[in-house]
């Protein structure tokens, strides 16, 4: 269990144990002291043969270090204080993950401790506003094929970019997971989920840079419940359509969320001269918004920082998509917008028990462009067709 595993400042328990019985190896007996280097026993955390449980307390540093499976058994990353990242990016020679987990199945992060990534630094370095092709900053937590499996009761802090990222991932859950960076930290999105299904995002509270939760292609049968967003750009599902041979994304729910001071709510967006794609069955349900930018949001002509060469229009294509019982304020007059492809229109949109007022007074309004709502129940702003 365990590859590449670099550090420095950190003091753990392992525990290696079998289905039946287990033993405590405590790492210091082992030669290792805080502020020193324990890559001596490292070979503890390459014994495939049992599961581990590692517990890391106080605060510590810890350089890049991916924990690899398989393992033949459950295993439990249980961190009861602070593990510190490097500030400088270059220790990281390139890797574009922290700590990550990478095919284990039956795994635990838990422990209520704090992943502090130690950004400050690496955003004043982020060009990706005026580079699209951009270098990659690490990210604090990376899960990579890993199945059946719980997150909870675990901070991540100041990310250098996305605070925790899923790719091929499968029945995955997180839990009361915290994500903190402040508002203008750049591309700090605080879960990035990637070809991944059966992911259950419940009572987390993500206050970011970027994306509160992005969805990205490939993804199916993702559940986000009484999730609390802000600062951020909202939860997203895109930005699809900028590269080729993505994946279809279908089964998305948000449900029960609330939106504080965000540039945007809810939203679907994809890239103008797109590959085709589809996106379809995404609902977002009994939603607060507080002072949103753009609390509903679909997005076709999505380009940050004009880096689209060719406006030919989208071809994702978008359908089933359900917009109900959403309330609260809007920071700007026009609360609902949906800019829909002239190549594939928007179908089956419906919009139902929609209630934003504009907090500066007076009424709110709506856009619709390439695409017909079907509507119900009270509609402010009222409804465009």
């Amino acid at each position: 269990m365990g590859k590449n595993f670099s550090i420095a400042t950190v003091s753990l328990l392992l525990l290696l144990a079998s289905t039946n019985a287990g033993q405590v190896f405590d790492v210091k007996s082992y030669g290792a002291k805080p502020n020193g280097d324990i890559t001596q026993v490292q070979t503890l955390f390459t014994l495939k043969t049992n599961c581990l449980e590692s517990c890391v307390s106080r605060a510590y540093e810890l350089g890049p270090v991916t924990l690899l499976g398989p393992c033949k058994g459950a295993i439990e990353f249980n961190l009861q204080g602070t593990l510190q990242s490097p500030s400088d990016v270059e220790s990281f020679k390139g890797k574009d993950g922290w700590v990550v987990f990478e095919k284990i199945d039956s795994l635990t992060v838990s422990g209520g401790g704090v992943f502090d990534g130690k950004g400050q630094t690496a955003w004043q370095k982020n060009n990706c506003a005026k580079e699209s092709n951009c270098d990659k900053l690490p990210m604090n937590i990376r899960f990579n094929f890993i199945t059946n499996s719980i997150v909870q009761d675990i901070t991540s802090k100041d990310s250098k970019f996305f605070h925790i990222n899923l790719l091929e991932c499968k029945n995955l859950q997180f839990q009361h997971v915290t994500i903190t960076a402040p508002a203008d930290s750049p591309n700090t999105d605080g879960i990035h989920i990637g070809r991944s299904s059966q992911i259950n995002i419940t009572n987390a509270n993500i206050g970011t840079g970027d994306d509160c939760i992005s969805i990205g292609d490939g993804n199916h049968d993702i559940t986000i419940n009484q999730v609390t967003c802000g600062p951020g750009h909202g939860i997203s599902v895109g930005s699809l359509g900028k590269y080729e041979n993505e994946q279809p994304v279908s089964g998305i729910r948000v449900i029960g969320s609330t939106f504080i001071n965000t540039d945007n709510g809810v939203r679907i967006k994809t890239w103008p001269a797109s590959p085709v794609g589809t996106a379809s069955d995404m609902h977002f349900e009994n939603i607060t918004m507080k002072n949103v930018a753009n609390p509903i949001l679909i997005d076709q002509n999505y380009c940050p920082n004009k880096q689209c060469s060719n406006e030919s229009p989208s071809k994702v294509k978008i359908s089933n998509v359900g917009f109900k019982d959403i309330r609260g304020t809007s920071s700007t007059q026009e609360a609902v917008k949906f800019i829909c492809s002239k190549s594939v229109p928007c179908q089956q949109v419906v919009v139902a028990d929609i209630d934003l007022t504009y907090k500066e007074g007076g009424s709110t309004t709506s856009t619709c462009v390439n695409v017909q709502p079907t509507t119900s129940g009270k509609q402010n702003p009222p409804a465009c067709t």
